[in-house]
């Protein structure tokens, strides 16, 4: 799967109907429902198109154009509502943080990295929601520190894909690797998060 902008073009390489419709409206998995109509999982689609114009749109500004292609040319209708569902509220630990503001001067810095059986969130001048995003668990994470700064971070931690199928003793949880690195941790709770629910799609009309 690829999305690779140049100037006002843009190519999308192997997205199914689901992953078009997660990219055109910014979703997260678990915010797009698994609706009967959007049943097509076997097919993927090679799309290029062009802004109009010269000049390289953001991509908030090419999603707006996916959202007209996929309702020009899918055939896309839907409606967004309210799904209890189990999630990681992100709270500080007993102790408080143990990570600091960024200075005025820091650059921003947003970097995911490997260190072998470890990946890595590095990040300056960010938020906790930042965090709470970047955070691969199995659920939603909502941010509930009540830390509203901007701050200097870096957590180091196993992934659960690795600690399931191939377990070693030097793993680290995200869990364990929060509250030790950066005096945070993860509570388990129910809240109610808007998703998008597919009504209708087809697919594509020819060109």
């Amino acid at each position: 799967m690829g999305f690779k902008p140049s100037g006002p073009r843009l190519t999308l390489e192997g997205y199914s109907q689901a992953l078009l419709v997660m990219e055109a409206f910014n979703l997260k998995r678990y915010q797009l429902a698994r609706s009967a109509a959007l049943q097509d999982d076997s097919s993927y689609y090679f799309i290029t198109a062009k802004a109009e114009g010269d000049d390289t749109p953001t991509r908030a500004e090419f999603r707006e154009m996916m959202q007209t292609m996929l309702a020009d040319r899918f055939h896309l209708k839907f409606h967004r509502e309210m799904h209890e569902m189990p999630v990681y509220a992100l709270v500080v630990a007993k102790g408080g943080p143990k990570f600091k503001e960024s200075a005025p001067d820091t650059p921003f810095k947003a970097n995911h990295g490997v260190n072998g059986r470890y990946q890595n969130i590095d990040r300056t001048q960010s938020t906790m929601e930042d965090l709470a995003n970047d955070i691969g668990v199995d659920r939603p994470v909502l941010d509930q520190t009540g830390l509203i700064g901007k701050y200097d971070f870096k957590v180091e931690a196993t992934p659960e894909f690795r600690i399931a199928n191939n377990p070693d003793p030097t793993d680290i949880t995200i869990f364990d690797a929060l509250q030790r690195t950066l005096g945070l941790k993860l509570e388990s709770q129910k809240a109610n998060i808007e998703v998008l629910v597919v009504d209708h799609i087809e697919k594509p009309t020819a060109n």
